[in-house]
């Protein structure tokens, strides 16, 4: 038996000794070079989406408050850019201009009726107690020129009133932009409702409504640039004018206001998609050259203080700007080896060597 074990023994050590000569033969003989970088807090940069509804900025509308008058005329359609004060309709002014000719002769009959009450009253004037006439025709006198007075101003109201009544029958674009829809053709008779003939969106400017998750509308700041896609492909730039100040409770959605330059095809009840380019808080990252993966998942090489390294399972998370989050591995400020997981064996001296730029 002795024979036997003594033989089993050698062979031990002689297969040990053959496979440290095997790792020494593999391990070069200078220490290689290898870039490397360190775990650092930055913060990562992320791609976030929202889709809303092309709206105008501001919408004005045009209508009359007149009833029972005819449209004469329109002077805009659809499409149409308009200057503020521009005459968008024309009302027919033959009834008002019949009442202003009332209205004209009864404040010619009411100034009649009044400088003659109050010459009446101017001539009896002072004779109160003097017997020559009597007191209550005094009074009357007095009474009348004051009435007479009062039915000169109320016959004078409503002349301005039918006067204001045709100034409103040339109907002007209260704004300048683009008339977005028309609901008024010639010989229609107004009604005095709330429909609107036309409506401008001011100034042309339409911005889009983009609907963001309420953990994501941090991402979004007034004066930041984004990019917008419109429904046909086409990219244009636009800027955050407001950050909606309310989430909706029923979807957990706040509208983030963007405001897109004056083009044609930008088009108000359109549907657009905004990019936001959102940066998150600081974390642990390293470059994603650093990350190797095997089958049990991702890894990357820890170059120690000693400059040797060592192979660590890692747990990764948010992707941006070249870098990878860590959500689980070595400590910020760690030293690891970038694009050499595959190339180095735990245990072997490297000679660290700053990436290139």
């Amino acid at each position: 038996m002795r024979p036997v074990l003594f033989l089993s023994a050698a062979l031990a050590l002689a297969s040990c000794s053959s496979k440290q000569e095997q790792e020494r033969a593999a391990a070069p003989a200078t220490p290689r070079a290898v870039r490397v970088a360190t775990v650092e807090l930055r913060p990562l940069g992320r791609m976030i989406s929202a889709s809303g509804t092309l709206r105008p900025r501001e919408e004005a509308t045009v209508g009359s408050e007149l009833s029972g008058y005819r449209v004469l005329r329109v002077l805009a359609d659809v499409g149409d850019t308009v200057r503020r004060g521009q005459i968008l309709v024309q009302l027919d002014p033959t009834l008002i201009e019949a009442q202003i000719a009332q209205q004209r002769a009864a404040v010619a009959q009411a100034l009649a009726q009044q400088r003659r009450a109050a010459d009446q009253a101017r001539r009896v004037a002072g004779l109160e107690g003097t017997g020559v006439i009597a007191d209550e025709q005094i009074v009357q006198r007095s009474t009348d020129a004051a009435a007479a007075v009062a039915q000169l101003r109320s016959a004078q109201a409503q002349l301005r009133d039918a006067l204001t009544r045709r100034s409103r029958l040339v109907i002007a674009a209260p704004v300048g932009g683009v008339v977005l829809t028309r609901a008024v053709r010639p010989g229609d008779v107004t009604g005095g409702g709330t429909t609107p003939y036309l409506t401008i969106a001011r100034d042309g400017l339409i911005e889009l409504q983009a609907e963001l998750p309420e953990a994501d509308l941090r991402a979004a700041r007034p004066g930041q640039g984004v990019r917008v896609q419109l429904a046909d492909g086409t990219a244009v730039p636009g800027t955050v004018r407001v950050v909606g100040p309310q989430v909706t409770a029923e979807s957990r959605l706040g509208l983030v206001y963007i405001r897109l330059p004056v083009r044609r095809d930008i088009r108000a009840g359109g549907f657009a998609t905004a990019i936001f380019d959102a940066a998150g808080r600081a974390v642990a990252a390293v470059p994603e050259s650093a990350i190797a993966f095997s089958a049990d998942g991702p890894r990357i090489v820890v170059v120690g203080p000693d400059n040797r390294v060592r192979q660590v399972t890692v747990r990764t998370g948010a992707r941006g700007g070249g870098y990878v989050e860590l959500l689980q591995g070595p400590p910020v400020g760690t030293r690891v080896a970038l694009g050499a997981a595959s190339f180095v064996i735990d245990g072997e001296q490297v000679k660290p060597a700053k990436p290139s730029n």
